[in-house]
Formats: structure tokens, C-alpha cells, sequence
């Protein structure tokens, strides 16, 4: 098996695909620029598929991964982390808000439990059938997870990802749950890029400003912690992720490194791109941005990776809600640049 933590680097989508998709939707019947950025959209899509004009994009598969994070403890979010099992129970009935939008547009939808506090008995052993912890250190006072923990979690999250791309997936999304994510998020976010704690934190699920300063501490407190050895993506995770974000990252890397597609959604799998990135290079000309967050950290990510939300509609629903109500703009960018008439056919007939 290879070492799943050394840096490799990723192929790009296909560059002739990629300039033969542009070519033809200059040819199509529409105005030149009419399609806007459903024509961007459009041409990647064909690159990532080495194919013109690209397939349809039909098998679309989401997976929320989700844990709890010891820094709730310092007062960092406006809900207790019981609302974590409570909520992955509510994935497992199809009654959370990305269950309602994966069902309405034809998107597979599983939780998994990679490091929820909880043992979640009576759920079936498939969602607890990569757990590596209950919980994690509060990234504050000590390191999230043992190097061992962090390895067998991306282990996990590429294990993942090759189930679902065996599965047939075309595009993948990764969600997320866990009460307080946010906070090792945006640390991981200020890590990457070099920003102090206050630039990066926002309000998560909504806590007021007095909890915003110490969010901001937090972060701060636990970059300064960690040290030197953020330089390293994987210690990074170790110091300052977490079990599900971990795996977050190895599910991103194994599906750039597989040539499938993701469509990022808010902060916290926007955070795992930028780590994904550093661990695995080129593999962020794999990711789509679903949507645009209302915490600062993504903003920051966004821009490093190069990425343009499809959606801006002040979502902070987390879940891979934001990617997954994206999803009819990915189909619809590859229908158009694949059954629009060419000018020619028009002008010909």
C-alpha cells in the first residue's frame, strides 16, 4: 500500500478536452459570453472528463462525514456538541435540510461517523463503520488527534471516496457535521495562508460577539500552539483537525487523484481542499467552489485556490447543503455546451 500521507502530485484535467469545449461553445447558437459562467462551468466539466462534448452529469454522490471537536468546550459555539448525534440520526432518517435537497435532485446521500462523541446505537454499523475516535482534543490545549489517528483517518476518507467512485460516481460532494467545526477550520485556513486568528473566524452557528473574540483567541491560541509544525499538512491536521476533517481531506485527494470531480461546499470542505491541495499539489483543478460561504476562512481559501462560487445566497447551513443545491447548474452548464445547436447547423438548415 502506498504511503497515503506523502505529498504526490495530481494530473490536471484534461487540457485538450479543455480547449476543444471552448471551442465549441464559441460555436454555439448563443451570443458570444451568453452562457456566462455556465460556459466556464461547462468547459471544465469536459476537462475532467476528457471528453467532448461531456457526458451528462448524472451519478452525483454526497458524503457527509462527521465528528464532535473538544474546543466547543471553550465556549466557541452557540449549540452544545449533543446536537451532533442528534443531527446524524436525522441525516440517517433523511430528515436534515441536505437530505430534503439530495432527494430532490436525484443526489445518493450517506452519513458516516468518524468522530462523533456519541456510540449512536441503533444506527446501522455502516455509519459507524469508519469511526477512528469519539471526539477530539480541544485544538486550544492540545493536539486534535494522535499522528496515528490522523493517518488512519485519511486512510478512511480515501477509502470512502473509492466506494462511492466504484459506485459510479461523475461528481462527488463532501459534507460535513460536527458541532464547532468551524473553529478548526479557520485555523486550518490561517495555517495554510499565515493569518492571524482574528482574520479568519466568523459566527458559525450564529454565537454573538463576546463568543466571536473567543473564537478568535482560540484560534489564535492554537496556531501559536501548534507552531513550526503547521508547515507540514498532515501535522497540521494532527494539531489543529480532527477525525472527520482528516478524512475530508484523504476523500478529496483520492478523487482528484481518481480524475473525479468535487464540488466543494462551505468553509469546512473548502478548509480540507486547501490542506488537500498541499498535501496532494494540482489536485484543487479537480475542485469546484458549490457556493459562498458567510465565514471569513472561506473567502481566504476560495481566493488561494482560485475558485469562483457558483452560488452566493448567504448559506451557512453546512452539511454539503451549499454544493448540493449547486448541483442543477453543474448538469444544466453540461447539457447546454452538449445539445445547443452550433451556429453552423442553424445557418446551414
Amino acid at each position: 500500500m502506498p504511503d497515503l500521507t506523502s505529498p504526490t502530485s495530481v494530473r490536471p484535467p484534461d487540457a485538450a478536452a479543455h480547449a476543444a469545449a471552448a471551442a465549441r461553445l464559441a460555436d454555439l447558437a448563443t451570443p458570444p459570453g451568453a452562457l456566462g459562467r455556465l460556459g466556464d462551468l461547462a468547459c471544465w466539466i469536459a476537462a475532467t472528463q476528457g471528453e467532448v462534448p461531456p457526458r451528462p452529469v448524472e451519478n452525483v454522490r454526497a458524503v457527509v462525514l462527521a465528528g464532535d471537536h473538544g474546543v466547543v468546550g471553550s465556549g466557541v459555539s452557540a449549540f452544545p456538541s449533543a446536537v451532533t448525534p442528534a443531527m446524524v440520526r436525522t441525516f440517517a432518517s433523511g430528515r436534515a435540510g441536505v437530505s430534503v435537497l439530495a432527494a430532490q435532485h436525484g443526489v445518493s446521500l450517506r452519513v458516516l461517523d468518524l468522530g462523533v462523541d456519541d456510540d449512536l446505537d441503533g444506527l446501522p454499523d455502516e455509519v459507524r463503520a469508519f469511526k477512528v475516535r469519539r471526539g477530539c482534543g480541544s485544538i486550544d490545549v492540545e493536539d486534535a488527534l494522535t499522528p496515528e489517528e490522523t493517518t488512519r483517518a485519511i486512510e478512511h476518507g480515501r477509502t470512502i471516496a473509492a466506494q462511492e467512485i466504484a459506485s459510479g460516481a461523475q461528481l462527488l460532494v463532501a459534507g460535513d457535521m460536527g458541532i464547532g467545526n468551524t473553529t478548526p477550520s479557520a485555523a486550518l485556513v490561517a495555517a495554510s495562508l499565515g493569518l492571524p486568528g482574528a482574520e479568519v473566524v466568523g459566527r458559525g452557528t450564529g454565537i454573538d460577539d463576546a463568543g466571536l473574540a473567543r473564537k478568535a483567541e482560540v484560534v489564535q491560541t492554537a496556531l501559536d500552539r501548534a507552531g513550526e509544525r503547521v508547515a507540514d499538512p498532515v501535522d497540521r491536521l494532527t494539531a489543529l483537525g480532527s477525525a472527520d476533517l482528516a478524512a475530508t481531506v484523504g476523500f478529496l485527494v483520492a478523487a482528484a487523484e481518481a480524475g473525479v470531480p468535487v464540488l466543494l461546499d462551505g468553509l469546512i470542505s473548502v478548509a480540507c481542499a486547501l490542506t488537500a491541495d498541499d498535501l496532494a499539489p494540482g489536485a484543487a483543478a479537480w475542485f469546484a467552489a458549490g457556493h459562498r460561504s458567510t465565514e471569513p476562512a472561506q473567502g481566504f481559501a476560495l481566493e488561494k485556490l482560485g475558485l469562483e462560487p457558483l452560488l452566493d445566497v448567504g448559506m451557512r447551513l453546512g452539511e454539503g447543503s451549499g454544493a448540493v443545491a449547486a448541483v442543477p447548474l453543474v448538469r444544466s452548464a453540461a447539457l447546454l455546451l452538449r445539445d445547443v445547436a452550433l451556429l453552423s447547423e442553424v445557418l446551414g438548415g
